[in-house]
């Protein structure tokens, strides 16, 4: 700050030692002034000069210190009181400009919320002409219903993690912590994949050592079917592998398929939003956005994803799920 303010006053400082310079200059040209006389009258200038400066220096760096340790923030009352017209100057211009800040953020959050609300809305719209046309699908030819069902899948799929997309920033909100069917979450997710797999004709082998845990059973539900849904899109004529066991009272649920597998230089990317590999970059049908929601869930869950895979082999995702002390401690937030 000192290098600061002396930088700020090297035009007085300039000034001063100019016009020292200049009765120094005076006295020696002028032989009817003593120049010791004008020597002894520049050095009590400049004592009284730097004096002037050290206690200008105080007074004049006190606000600009405080705004240098000022926190962002939009509290008007964290700026520092002023002292000067100029000082004035600035903290008025700073309070204005928080407040119309802070009235640009109002507005803007006002319309994120009616954007939610539109959307959520849209979907729940949505979902009833897809419930109709499941149960037309129904009725059609097996061949032709195979088809039609798998495309209305993937519409399904999209909608839900629409819906779920505007939800989360919410999540803390919906949150209800208790025992969880792991099987029964399962089955009914796989069950929903019905169609998909048989026409991959992809099969599940399941085997729980754990079949309970403390979670939050719809986000949990949505977490699987983020995972579930990943490895049937890339699998073929193979098992898809769901284990579960637990150790010193954490449990993983590991979800295993033999398909195609992550490239190495992919798995650090795989949960970043709206990325979609690099292998099957001309991919236009994937979204990047369901590993990314899982691992936002996931996150407000207490719950972390670690994948493992190998090109070629397959790719295996484990949910490794908190204790119950701390599954407890977020209950009660």
């Amino acid at each position: 700050m000192i290098r600061l303010y002396l930088k700020e006053r090297a035009s007085w400082i300039l000034f001063f030692i100019f016009s020292q310079l200049l009765v120094l200059a005076m006295g020696y040209l002028d032989t009817s002034i003593p120049l010791l006389s004008t020597v002894y009258i520049a050095f009590i200038s400049c004592l009284s000069f730097v004096i002037f400066m050290v206690m200008r220096y105080e007074k004049e760096s006190r606000f600009y210190k405080r705004l240098e340790t000022l926190e962002p923030s939009f509290d008007l009352t964290a700026i520092p009181e002023a002292n000067s017209p100029f000082e004035a100057i600035v903290s008025n211009r700073m309070s204005e400009q928080i407040q119309e800040f802070k009235h640009q953020l109002d507005q803007l959050q006002i319309s994120v919320e009616q954007e939610k609300d539109d959307m959520l809305n849209w979907i729940h719209e949505v979902k009833t002409p897809l419930t109709t046309l499941q149960l037309m699908i129904d009725r059609t030819d097996p061949v032709l219903r195979s088809q039609l069902m798998y495309e209305w899948l993937r519409i399904h799929l999209l909608l839900d993690q629409q819906l779920h997309l505007k939800r989360i920033p919410f999540i803390q909100n919906d949150l209800y912590i208790e025992k969880t069917d792991v099987r029964k979450l399962l089955f009914q997710e796989i069950k929903s994949l019905r169609q998909w797999c048989m026409q991959k004709r992809v099969g599940f082998d399941v085997s729980l050592e754990t079949e309970e845990v403390l979670t939050d059973a719809k986000w949990l539900g949505f977490i699987i079917r983020q995972l579930l849904a990943n490895a049937v899109k890339y699998s073929e004529n193979a098992d898809i592998s769901i284990q579960s066991t637990s150790k010193d009272g954490i449990t993983t649920l590991t979800i295993e398929d033999v398909g195609q597998g992550i490239a190495s230089r992919d798995l650090s990317r795989i949960f970043d939003k709206g990325f979609t590999g690099t292998a099957n970059h001309q991919n236009h049908a994937a979204t990047g956005m369901g590993l990314y929601l899982a691992k936002q869930v996931a996150e407000s869950l207490l719950i972390t994803i670690v994948v493992e895979s190998t090109v070629g082999e397959g790719t295996g995702f484990s949910l490794i799920f908190a204790t119950e002390n701390e599954l407890i401690r977020i209950a009660r937030m």
